[in-house]
């Protein structure tokens, strides 16, 4: 069967389709990810985004129980150069055709993956429509335009939990992770660092939230335009000096608004496992995996409360920031970065170390 993709501005891509058959609307991106499919597949963070991945062969190895990053894929629609027809890895369940069909995505192959991400870096990441079953690109381009796109959507409420969740109740420390699409990873990580892990769904009251007495507070990462989820920056505004808080990618975004900033939509994102990430305070240089369409703008932050700690030496913007007071910090990228580059994990032993001083006060 062929599916079509439809870009906004006319553009049309197509080729055979594998997954599931249908129609679906998102804004198109693209990701240079080498590996990590199955967690890209997996982040809530892509709930509204149709990805391509600009390396040419994907699927080789399969996919697995373990590695998924939340309970269910979340993209709308997967561009690839080429699916592999084989997979082959010890511990292979399925196909990645297999669980596209069984989770109800489509996928698109045979497309030149170089010249649709081209386009993206010089026009900007925009709405479009993959499809199986019309095949009208006229009727499809109108579709593109008319679909909601991400700015002023709120995509949190589509991705995360609904009713508080116990993760794990044994640790040395207990975090409560304020769940706008949080990968497992992120989970994990707290948990190898013997943290107790309550997950709390995005409209917990900063009342309740301080009923539970955590330890410190984690902002996950989650999906579309954090201008569009302002019940939970009213909630981390309440919290702010009375807890530790660690926030990651959209957390980062919360935290920023919290604290006065303000965001704006990049042109095409970044979404990769190779971002150079400079740390302001050591000089040093991390490869970063990142995923997120929105950034805090640098120059809305107060200098006289706020450290910039990481800048983006792709394009120079904002990274990570550091309350000067006020045990609270954050970062755009994914310290957690599963598959990717552990440069950043210590980011997690930090956060452990701010709820010891903390527990020791």
């Amino acid at each position: 069967m062929k599916a079509i993709l439809a870009l906004e501005d006319g553009t049309i891509f197509k080729g055979p389709s594998f997954g599931a058959r249908g129609e679906r609307y998102g804004e198109v991106v693209f990701n240079t990810s080498m590996a990590g499919y199955q967690e890209i597949l997996t982040d809530p963070s892509y709930k509204g985004q149709i990805v391509t991945m600009t390396y040419p062969l994907i699927g080789n190895y399969g996919i697995n129980h373990e590695d998924i990053e939340s309970r269910k894929p979340f993209v709308e629609g997967f561009v690839v150069k080429e699916c592999s027809g084989l997979a082959s890895n010890w511990r292979c369940e399925k196909n990645l055709d297999e669980y596209l069909r069984e989770n109800n995505i489509i996928g698109l192959e045979g497309i030149d993956t170089r010249a649709l991400t081209r386009h993206i870096r010089l026009q900007g990441a925009m709405k479009a429509v993959i499809s199986t079953e019309d095949s009208d690109e006229k009727s499809l381009i109108e579709k593109a335009k008319a679909s909601p796109g991400l700015i002023g959507r709120d995509l949190v409420q589509n991705v995360a939990f609904e009713e508080i969740q116990q993760w794990n109740d044994k640790g040395e420390y207990h975090v409560l992770v304020v769940d706008t699409g949080v990968k497992y990873n992120i989970l994990r990580e707290l948990v190898h660092r013997k943290c107790k892990v309550t997950i709390a769904p995005p409209r917990t009251s900063a009342e309740h939230i301080l009923d539970l007495k955590p330890d410190g507070i984690m902002l996950s990462n989650g999906p579309g335009d954090p201008a569009a989820v302002p019940y939970v920056v009213e909630t981390v505004r309440k919290l702010l000096g009375k807890i530790p808080i660690f926030g990651i990618c959209f957390g980062h975004q919360m935290l920023g608004l919290a604290l006065g900033g303000q965001t704006y939509k990049l042109k095409f994102g970044h979404h990769g496992a190779n971002h150079p990430v400079k740390d302001l305070k050591t000089g040093k240089v991390h490869i970063t995996v990142q995923n997120h369409g929105f950034c805090v703008d640098i120059d809305s932050l107060d200098k006289n409360d706020i450290e910039i700690t990481h800048i983006n030496l792709n394009d120079s913007t904002l990274e990570g920031i550091r309350h000067k007071q006020l045990p609270v910090f954050s970062v755009q990228f994914h310290p957690e970065a599963s598959p990717g580059p552990h440069d950043s994990l210590y980011m997690f032993k930090e956060f452990v170390g701010m709820m010891e001083r903390r527990t020791k006060d």
